[in-house]
């Protein structure tokens, strides 16, 4: 597999980024495990989470809101500082893609500024959780 470049980054998001390649190296299965998410917490342990496609849509549960129920399972508080997805695309190419609609809102409830990655052209790019949903409603939780 083409791993996306961690040039530029520090060291702990490319430990972030890797966590999240390895993970889909090995759980890849088309059409039901194509994304992976590595996540960081501010006490800076990384937790994970692997997209489950189901038969029917509406029962697909994201990466990304897994990762975010280890976080819970794990005795971790809910307070994220960085969250990276990857995809696998043709060619055997690993990509950074950003988090779905549902997902930038699960994110933004809990951590609004935590940073997100997303691909801008051949870069990546970080965003606070809530500067990917302008206007969001906020909910008091």
């Amino acid at each position: 597999m083409i791993r996306v470049s961690a040039a530029g980054l520090s060291p702990d998001d490319v430990e972030l980024l890797d966590t999240a390649q390895d993970l889909l190296g090995r759980v890849w299965v088309h059409g039901r495990h194509e994304v992976a998410t590595a996540l960081r917490t501010r006490d800076g342990k990384i937790h994970t989470g692997v997209h489950v496609e189901g038969s029917c849509r509406r029962s697909s549960i994201c990466a990304e809101g897994i990762a975010i129920g280890t976080v819970l399972s794990n005795g971790s508080a809910l307070d994220i500082e960085a969250v990276v997805s990857v995809q696998i695309k043709p060619a055997d190419r690993f990509r950074v893609i950003a988090p779905c609609g549902v997902c930038r809102e699960l994110i933004s409830d809990y951590s609004p500024d935590a940073r997100v990655w997303v691909t801008a052209g051949e870069t990546l790019e970080t965003y606070q959780a809530l500067d990917l949903l302008p206007e969001k409603s906020r909910r008091v939780w």
